[in-house]
């Protein structure tokens, strides 16, 4: 029998076991660092969301607390966001008053719920993102993985666009059913070099940390075309 789904404010369940390290890491392709908790799992058990310091253990600041690490999840939304999702909530935001509302109390919450993180963890104050939430909250949509990243962690009401983004991708994946034995290498060496991006562009000037952010979304771009393909070619196979 599938072991129940966490309850969103069950911190207990929150605190990450080596165990999750090793899985985020796997799951990542990188070692994880500075992993506070464990924002959301499945109901398996095994990690969908990594909640991360607001300052790294480097000293840099980091707004992103969720950070969405499942492949199944990133990879779906990878493929919303080459559809254009994000062109089309961030025009619904300057027309629909109410959603611009909902949205901006979501930039609040992940606001309040980060300065509770870095007071639980000892982390302290970290002035530099002061007000700066991630996503492109509350005016914009910047990055679909982040909305659903926070969904998952603070449950459904609280970030309407990343809740949408959910219903959006339940064709691929669902809070209710479990696809962790196919999303990565249970059995692979878990990964020691730290490749992290933060630890890649320090000492870089600001023109070539943009080229390498640049990169790093045509590639999630190609691969979201290519599973996109894929899953045409596979529907055309079962039509036959």
């Amino acid at each position: 029998m599938d072991t129940p789904r966490p309850s969103f404010t069950d911190h207990s369940t929150r605190t990450p076991s080596d165990a999750d390290l090793d899985t985020l890491s796997r799951q990542l392709g990188r070692p994880v660092r500075d992993v506070v908790e464990i924002g959301a799992r499945c109901r398996c058990g095994h990690p969908l969301v990594a909640t991360t310091a607001p300052r790294l253990s480097n000293g840099i600041p980091f707004p992103t607390t969720y950070y969405l690490t499942h492949p199944t999840i990133t990879a779906a939304v990878s493929r919303l966001e080459a559809n254009g999702v994000m062109v089309e909530m961030t025009e619904r935001l300057s027309q629909d008053q109410e959603l611009a509302a909902a949205y901006r109390s979501a930039h609040e919450a992940y606001l309040a719920v980060r300065d509770e993180i870095a007071e639980r963890t000892g982390v302290g104050e970290v002035p530099e993102i002061a007000g700066i939430s991630a996503g492109g909250m509350p005016e914009r949509v910047k990055c679909l993985h982040v909305l659903v990243g926070h969904a998952l962690a603070a449950g459904p009401g609280v970030n309407p666009l990343g809740d949408e983004a959910l219903r959006l991708i339940r064709q691929w994946w669902t809070p209710e059913t479990c696809v962790c034995a196919d999303a990565w290498d249970h059995s692979a060496e878990v990964p020691q070099q730290d490749r992290s991006r933060h630890r890649r562009t320090q000492g870089l000037g600001q023109e070539a940390i943009e080229a390498k952010r640049a990169e790093r979304a045509e590639r999630a771009r190609l691969a979201a075309l290519q599973a996109e393909a894929q899953d045409q070619a596979d529907q055309e196979a079962g039509e036959r």
